[in-house]
């Protein structure tokens, strides 16, 4: 009988419930990610004066998502209109 190649094996499921206990317990998950299709993040800072930031805040809890989520959905539609989320 022959082997089955890497990238022939099913990945393995789990829910996210046993995935975090798994992670909190420092068990091996890595056979649970999909590292090949893994988005690639990087952190920029930028400053923006306080009025703004408020304002931010305000929108973000008229959507009732996080100040970071409606800066990221923002430029999101503005760099790409067809993703259009907010009204």
């Amino acid at each position: 009988m022959k082997a089955i190649s890497g990238a022939k094996k099913m990945r393995k499921t789990i829910s996210a419930a046993a995935f975090d206990r798994k992670f909190d317990r420092a068990e091996d998950i890595s056979g649970f990610l999909d590292l090949k299709n893994a988005t690639v993040v990087q952190r920029v800072n930028v400053d923006f004066p306080s009025w703004m930031v408020e304002m931010l805040d305000q929108e973000a809890v008229k959507l009732n998502v996080s100040r970071q989520a409606i800066i990221k959905m923002w430029i999101r539609e503005r760099l790409d209109p067809s993703h259009r989320i907010t009204l």
